[in-house]
């Protein structure tokens, strides 16, 4: 079987709110098609562009912002980059003038009702998010593109292979939890395996320069989320929790800075109710700023996008591990974790449910945990199916289409879960476990086939039909 080479930079990465799906994968997409139109002809030569999205990218597309992604990739704004406060000036201005300047370039019309269509009742046979690109040249000539959003912002085009070989030779192939055991029967830690193969690709000195950067936009992302208030876009009303939350936990002391707002977390003591709120208002946290457009990293998606730095915030301010070092390993040990589950099963709800959101996340950062307090690596590999097995079944049915109920609070029993599952772990034998995380991964696969579609991203069916809403157009 050949390995596919998975890296850090892939399950982490930087982008727009509010689904890894839906939002950052659709602009991807886009961002493709502008780059095949340069290298096919040029962007003046361009008459027209219609988009159509099919199945769940439909179905949910409004309520996360597919629509809004796609215009903004094709107008080629960088998902990493972009002010998000310009946003919603920019999407007003392509509704209302009715034409875009494509690639940041070349002014093309385009009629958002007419040429940007929600197919609902259509579902391409690879993937349920799938959307294609239809071109018309000038001179009377057309052709079309298709791409596939697999989960975690990751793009595929129709016709390519998303396995395969590897790109690089990695020294530590990984398909399995059992491949990864093997290669830490030298006694080299998961984040050690992890940092080898990275070398593949890059210097040591780059990767780790990176992982920090991932970092950075994270506690950016909570310390944000922690000081924002006011209501949620999409019309739920949803308010955020995590502002009045900090403030009573800070007892509304103001903290101009991430540094100073973490050591007065850290000076709070160690009681155990408190503890448990600041978990959550991290959590909150970060997916509140994802339903609102914010800049958040996928990890590995932009709806589980708290748990992991819900869980390493508390490993910083519980468990002094205010350390580069410490950090980077605990980012590392989580990549691998779910890059094992992107390889065995998936990480798109549109495939699996939330447990292939919510659960993994969960896995990935009680894995990490378990590692950076000292756990083995087969107590990390425990930690991770623990987690998992607890979130096997999870259903995505968000109201609305919008990634805020159940999502954001999913995130914070996603994180508690993840610490309690890292405490089992390390207070147990894992020779003695009977199910191991390769079993859970092919059970969370089998449960993902047999869940019925009503039940993955498409608002069809649960809490999304017994409270619906209407949402606005683009």
């Amino acid at each position: 079987m050949p390995h596919e080479a998975i890296s850090v930079f892939d399950m982490f990465k930087i982008g727009v709110g509010p689904s890894s799906s839906h939002t950052l994968g659709p602009w991807r997409a886009a961002l493709r098609c502008v780059d095949t139109i340069r290298r096919k002809t040029a962007l003046h030569q361009v008459d027209s562009i219609t988009v159509l999205l099919y199945g769940s990218l439909a179905k949910t597309g409004r309520g996360h912002g597919t629509d809004i992604a796609v215009l903004l990739g094709l107008c080629g704004e960088d998902p990493v980059t972009i002010d998000v406060g310009s946003i919603t000036p920019k999407i007003n201005a392509i509704a209302g003038d009715q034409k875009f300047r494509l690639g940041g370039e070349e002014w093309i019309p385009f009629d958002i009702n007419k040429q940007l269509l929600f197919l609902y009742n259509e579902t391409l046979p690879f993937h349920p998010n799938g959307l294609s690109f239809l071109v018309a040249l000038k001179n009377g000539e057309s052709w079309s593109e298709t791409f596939f959003s697999i989960g975690g912002g990751f793009v595929v085009k129709e016709g390519e292979n998303d396995g395969g070989k590897s790109p690089v030779d990695l020294p530590f192939p990984i398909n399995t939890a059992n491949d990864l055991l093997h290669w830490c029967m030298n006694g080299m830690s998961i984040h050690e395996v992890v940092m080898e193969n990275e070398n593949a690709w890059r210097p040591e000195a780059e990767t780790r320069q990176g992982v920090l950067k991932i970092w950075n936009a994270m506690k950016e992302c909570t310390y944000r989320g922690c000081h924002a208030q006011g209501e949620l876009p999409g019309g739920l009303q949803v308010r955020r929790r995590a502002f009045d939350l900090n403030r009573r936990l800070v007892k509304d002391n103001v903290y101009h800075d991430y540094e100073s707002w973490i050591e007065a977390i850290r000076a709070g003591g160690q009681d155990f109710k408190y503890i448990l709120d600041w978990v959550s208002c991290f959590a909150l946290a970060v997916n509140e700023e994802n339903a609102s457009f914010g800049r958040v990293v996928t990890a590995p998606t932009n709806g589980a996008a708290g748990v992991i730095p819900a869980v390493l915030q508390y490993f910083i301010a519980f468990c002094d591990g205010n350390d580069e070092d410490r950090i980077i390993n605990f980012l590392l040990t989580a990549s691998e974790i779910g890059s094992i589950f992107k390889k065995g099963a998936t990480i798109s709800a549109a495939m699996g449910g939330c447990q292939a959101e919510i659960g993994v996340s969960s896995a990935m950062a009680a894995a990490a945990l378990t590692e950076s307090l000292g756990g083995t690596q087969r107590q990390a590999l425990m930690a991770a199916e623990i987690a998992m097995e607890h979130h096997l079944g999870l259903t995505c049915d968000p109201i609305g289409g919008l990634v805020q109920i159940p999502c954001i609070e999913r995130n914070t029993m996603g994180a508690i879960k993840a610490i309690t599952a890292s405490q089992l772990a390390l207070q147990s034998s894992p020779d003695y476990a009977i199910v191991s995380l390769d079993k859970v991964i092919r059970t969370m696969w089998d449960t993902a086939l047999d869940m019925n579609s009503k039940y993955k991203e498409t608002a069809d069916g649960g809490l999304a039909i017994h409270i619906p809403i209407s949402l606005p157009e683009c």
